[in-house]
């Protein structure tokens, strides 16, 4: 597409580390295609105060085309309370993560599986296994069950018969597929009758919102109570750092300042009160001040021009010389490198209070993002070991933990047809459901310091396209992408989606 770019293309991938590519020339004839592999476990624990017997289904969900031929086999973890005495009514959570090209196991050991891999809250860096994996007493497991999807490949999941992977690679082709599943899984086990939920992180809500057009419009609907958004990413312009778009100068500036303030690297921290009333005032600049010389370009003023120079200082911490060399617009990239220059550190992309050093000093964008593979091997050892233990999957393929060769060949067009130009935008999808369905919920988790899909970007998202903001829940934390690391963020985010799905 014309307006995916370099730094685009970044902006989508849930974490950089790239995996070798999956299932780019697979090909299964009909007669090949194996019998389904499922696994079923029993387990009990503690959660949130509560002792639950449950279920753990692990395993392949072969799914058919229009023409009934085998499509694509996609796999899941599912957890099903068992020690209720009816489930029908019982809320469903389908949970997936990114990429797009990212399997599910971020949300799944992170935040909402009864599983979790203990990271250091700090943003210090993993190092290598043992990693510890322990109960997670916040698991959501207590009040709903639990559903986490693997998309063509990523974890196990792959076509079948004669279709490709990137029969599915594509933000319309992966909606489809995977809302399919979502049929096939609530007519097998009984649950059309449940509140049903989709939660997605970072790519993850792109493709919840593309699924809720998908499940909820036309006849035969698959109506939902709500979604939840982790960090959201809906409106592509908000973050494509292209030529002519000076909106993400806007939407990212926040996002720089909070890590500035985080990092100490403000001229003058102690002006400000606490990070929210600071926020509070950067977020009233960029809409104002900031904006009008952005859109007036060369027809700004000087005095209006030194303003906003003065106050971009102020409030990132870069040099006015600087600022005046990137013409105003501070790409989220070389910001990363900039910030701590003169100390040889760079912050993290996906956690921007994670540090790294790079061995080059003076390029304008990192070597790799430290807030990626500071906790990349963590939760993949993780997984592998807990699947094999707990849950008893013996497979020897790989489980596709980050696929490159999805997102490099993922199809960015959605609903225009060949001549569709300008950027993704997914809003509109949730409003419409909105006017549709007068139960349909949102709720978006932000993390100050992502600088992936900054906050900002998404109330921008919020504040669009006829959203009805009454049914819109926004929380903060002070943490990144993945805030569930940070221990005192994942505690606050379990506690308001408890209240989200109670409606309290």
């Amino acid at each position: 597409m014309k307006n995916i770019t370099a730094n685009s293309l970044l902006l989508l991938l849930s974490l950089c580390t790239l995996v070798p590519p999956a299932f780019a020339k697979e090909k299964n004839t009909p007669a090949s295609v194996p019998e389904p592999m499922v696994t079923t476990t029993e387990h009990k624990a503690s959660l949130n105060g509560n002792r639950v017997n449950y279920r753990v289904t692990a395993g392949e969900t072969h799914l058919k085309d229009d023409k009934g031929n085998p499509a694509a086999s996609i796999f899941s973890i599912a957890y099903t309370r068992t020690d209720v005495k009816n489930n029908s009514e019982r809320p469903l959570m389908f949970v997936f993560n990114g990429g797009p090209g990212s399997s599910s196991v971020w949300m799944h050991l992170g935040v909402f599986g009864p599983k979790r891999v203990v990271l250091p809250s700090d943003a210090e860096r993993v190092g290598a296994p043992p990693y510890p994996i322990e109960t997670n007493p916040l698991s959501l497991l207590d009040v709903a069950d639990l559903v986490f999807i693997d998309p063509v490949g990523t974890g196990y999941s792959k076509p079948l018969g004669d279709k490709e992977g990137k029969d599915f690679w594509g933000v319309k082709q992966d909606a489809e597929i995977l809302s399919e599943f979502v049929r096939v899984y609530i007519t097998r086990n009984k649950r059309w009758n449940s509140p049903k939920y989709l939660a997605g992180e970072s790519y993850g809500t792109t493709r919840a919102a593309a699924m809720v057009k998908e499940l909820q419009e036309g006849w035969g609907s698959i109506d939902l109570n709500g979604v939840l958004l982790i960090s959201s990413i809906l409106d592509f312009q908000t973050g494509d750092f292209t030529a002519g778009n000076d909106l993400p100068y806007m939407t990212f500036l926040p996002t720089y300042a909070a890590t500035a303030w985080y990092h100490n690297a403000l001229p003058d921290k102690s002006q400000y009160q606490d990070l929210e009333s600071f926020l509070d005032e950067v977020r009233d600049f960029a809409l104002t001040d900031y904006a009008s010389v952005l859109l007036k370009g060369d027809l700004a003023q000087p005095a209006q021009i030194e303003n906003v120079v003065n106050k971009l200082h102020q409030y990132t911490g870069l040099s006015k010389r600087y600022i005046e060399q990137t013409d105003l617009r501070i790409n989220e990239f070389r910001f990363m490198k900039e910030l701590l220059r003169d100390k040889g550190k760079v912050v993290g992309r996906l956690d921007s209070r994670y540090l790294g050093e790079d061995e080059s000093q003076v390029s304008d964008s990192f070597e790799a993002d430290p807030s990626s593979y500071a906790i990349d091997g963590a939760y993949t050892a993780a997984l592998q070991h807990y699947m094999a233990t707990d849950l008893q999957i013996d497979r020897d393929d790989p489980y596709h933990i980050l696929s490159g060769d999805v997102f490099r060949n993922w199809d960015w067009i959605y609903g225009a047809g060949a001549r569709s130009q300008g950027f993704l935008a997914m809003t509109p999808n949730l409003s419409r459901a909105m006017r549709q369905n007068k139960d349909f919920r949102v709720f978006v988790a932000n993390g100050y310091y992502d600088l992936a899909t900054p906050f900002f970007a998404t109330e921008y998202s919020m504040n669009h396209h006829g959203m009805d903001t009454s049914r819109v829940t926004m929380k903060y934390y002070e943490a990144g992408h993945m805030m569930y690391i940070h221990h005192p963020s994942l505690e606050q985010l379990v506690k308001d989606i408890r209240a989200f799905m109670t409606n309290k």
